[in-house]
């Protein structure tokens, strides 16, 4: 499993951020308000990769700390991380970090028409603060899912570092 690549994530968020304006742009008037606490489940996510990554993180390094060094007998009974588990968190937080580039990319270009129509319409204001509120949100997800990712993968060994 190759990590994800932060140019597609960025192309990504830039090729939605344009969809999103011209999407904004064509059916503001249509649209339902934008309110700030519509992002909040994304940043609920992010707060759970987050965390989630910082525990994995901490079980993984005593999992290392356990382990019998060359030339010691047996290590201390511990349960060790179910390798499926770590497995399974990768893949979340690829998807993760797909969906949060995509979702950045749309509160971006909400926000950018949202900013442009900020003297001209009484809505404007508002949903400029809750597609600011989304972007920040979204952002928040993508560096999670890359941190969890980033804790997700192999140390290399000491054969493998030479």
């Amino acid at each position: 499993m190759k990590p994800v690549s932060r140019r597609d994530l960025a192309v990504l968020a830039v090729g939605a951020a344009v969809i999103g304006w011209l999407v904004v742009g064509t059916f503001y008037g249509d649209l339902p308000a934008l309110r700030w606490w519509q992002p909040l489940p994304i940043g609920l996510l992010a707060a759970a990769e987050g965390l989630g990554a910082r525990t994995l993180r901490a079980r993984l390094a005593a999992e290392r700390d356990r382990r019998p060094a060359p030339g010691r007998s047996g290590a201390a009974a511990a349960r060790p991380v179910e390798p499926m588990l770590v497995a399974r968190l990768a893949v979340l937080a690829q998807a993760s970090a797909w969906a949060g580039a995509a979702f950045t990319g749309l509160w971006a270009g909400a926000l950018v028409h949202a900013l442009t129509e900020v003297g001209r319409l009484a809505a404007a204001p508002s949903d400029a603060l809750a597609a600011g509120v989304g972007v920040a949100m979204s952002t928040a997800l993508v560096a999670a899912a890359l941190f969890l990712e980033h804790t997700c993968k192999v140390p290399e060994g000491p054969e493998e570092s030479a």
